[in-house]
């Protein structure tokens, strides 16, 4: 399988719909309530675990996707910043799978029956546990602020081939 030069339509259209439900998902995050003992999930719960069960099947599609259509790094780059570009993507994978499996199981240790968008229930990936929950909470909140940080890496890292290298990496995954 030869890799291509440029990012395709379908990995372009993966990437920024979940640059734009991670928005959505960060900003309902820091709406909801603070989650209380005892508490029983409403309509902002229900509507940020189902767009992150959204997020977590484009990224196995993107992830999928990247492996079948694989697009040649920029010849143009200097080593390390091919290396470090790479690391980055993989971490952003990781992270987002970290991220919304952690919370899905938070829910489930919760003991929360929750659906998706009140379509249809989610199964429950664990059993009733408050302390496990507990700790599960922990790792999804370190994992949302890890992906924040490397999200703003990888932003930024966008804008300095923009405004200082003024090369045209970031044509390979704007649209058009």
């Amino acid at each position: 399988m030869t890799a291509r030069l440029q990012y395709g339509t379908t990995a372009k259209v993966f990437h920024w719909l979940v640059v734009a439900l991670l928005l959505v998902q960060y900003l309902i995050g820091w709406l909801m309530p603070d989650i209380h003992r005892g508490m029983k999930p409403g309509a902002g719960m229900t509507f940020h675990i189902s767009v992150g069960i959204v997020i977590l099947l484009l990224i196995v599609l993107r992830f999928a996707w990247r492996l079948a259509h694989p697009v040649a790094p920029e010849s143009s780059l200097a080593p390390w910043q091919r290396l470090s570009a790479e690391a980055v993507h993989w971490i952003l994978y990781v992270l987002v799978l970290a991220t919304t499996m952690s919370g899905w199981l938070f829910a489930s240790f919760r003991g929360w029956g929750v659906s998706f968008f009140y379509l249809f229930p989610l199964p429950m990936l664990a059993s009733e546990n408050a302390a496990t929950g507990k700790a599960i909470d922990g790792l999804h909140q370190a994992a949302e602020w890890a992906l924040l940080v490397f999200i703003g890496i990888h932003v930024a890292s966008a804008l300095a081939h923009v405004f200082i290298y003024r090369d045209r990496i970031m044509q390979r995954m704007l649209p058009g």
